[in-house]
C-alpha cells in the first residue's frame, strides 16, 4: 500500500514513518509512506505557503496555489483526503475501509485553516480524528496511517490478533493478564488459567461485553446483545444494565 502525506514538515512523517510497526511494514515492502513538501513550487524567497484571510480576522490561512501544485506535481494516489476537524469521524471501520485500497493521500492542515478552494476543488473528502483542534494535521496523519497499516495482512505478522482487538464487532477488547498469576494478592481469573480455551474463548466475549457497557456504553447502545452474549452472559454470572438486554 502507498500512503501519500502533503505537509509543511515532511521529515517528520518520514521519520515517524519509520518507527516500529511501521518501519517493518516498509521494510517488508508492505507500506510505502511518501512525504511530500508543501513548500515543493513556493516561489518566493521564504517559500511561504500561507496569508491574512479575506475579510479580516486572526491566524493564517494555507494558500490554494502551493497546495494544488504540490498535488499536481506529485500525482498521488487517490483519494485526497484533507485532515481537518470539521471532517468525517475516523474509525475503526473507516480504517479497514482504508486498508482495502491499494493507496490513499494525506493532506495536513495548518495555521487557522486551508483556503475553501482546496475543500471543494482538490481533496476528496475531509477527515477528523476527535472533536479537538491540533496546530496541524501531521499527527492525524499519522494516527491514520499507523491503524490502517497494521490491517493490512501480514503486517503484524498475526493476522487472528487484529480480530480480538478493540472496535472490531463494535467491543471494546476483553482485559487480560500475564505471569504471575498472583500478584500482591490480585489473582488473574481462574477461567483464564484453566487450560479449557472453548471456555476461555466464551468468558473472553462476555467479559468484552461487560467491558464495553462499563466504559463505551454508546457502543453496546448502537450494536446490541444477542441472545446467544445474553446466554454468556449469565454462565459466568457478569451483569450489565437492563437497557442493554432488552429487544
Amino acid at each position: 500500500m502507498r500512503i501519500d502525506v502533503f505537509t509543511i514538515f515532511p521529515h517528520a512523517i518520514s521519520e515517524m514513518a519509520e518507527l516500529s510497526v511501521l518501519g517493518r511494514a516498509q521494510g517488508q515492502q508492505k507500506l510505502d509512506v511518501r512525504a511530500h513538501d508543501l513548500r515543493m513550487n513556493a516561489t518566493d524567497p521564504h517559500k511561504t505557503v500561507d496569508d491574512k484571510p479575506f475579510g479580516g480576522g486572526p491566524g493564517m490561512i494555507l494558500k490554494a496555489e502551493p497546495v494544488f501544485q504540490a498535488v499536481e506535481t506529485v500525482d498521488p494516489p487517490r483519494p485526497l483526503f484533507l485532515l481537518d476537524p470539521v471532517g468525517s469521524p475516523f474509525d475503526q471501520s473507516m480504517a479497514r475501509d482504508l486498508a482495502a485500497l491499494s493507496g490513499f493521500s494525506l493532506l495536513c492542515g495548518r495555521y487557522e485553516g486551508v483556503d475553501q478552494r482546496i475543500r471543494e476543488e482538490l481533496v476528496d473528502a475531509t477527515i477528523s480524528i476527535g472533536d479537538f483542534v491540533m496546530a496541524g494535521g501531521e499527527f492525524a496523519a499519522m494516527v491514520i496511517v499507523e491503524t490502517v497499516a497494521r490491517l493490512i495482512p501480514g503486517v503484524l505478522g498475526n493476522d487472528i490478533s487484529i480480530e480480538d482487538e478493540s472496535f472490531g464487532d463494535g467491543l471494546l477488547e476483553y482485559p487480560q493478564w500475564t505471569r504471575p498469576a498472583e500478584f500482591r494478592e490480585m489473582a488473574v481469573p481462574e477461567v483464564l488459567r484453566s487450560g479449557d480455551h472453548a471456555r476461555i474463548e466464551r468468558w473472553r466475549r462476555a467479559a468484552s461485553i461487560e467491558r464495553t457497557a462499563t466504559l463505551r456504553p454508546d457502543l453496546l447502545d448502537q450494536r446490541g446483545v444477542s441472545p446467544e452474549e445474553i446466554a454468556l452472559l449469565k454462565e459466568f454470572n457478569i451483569s450489565i444494565d437492563d437497557r442493554f438486554l432488552s429487544d
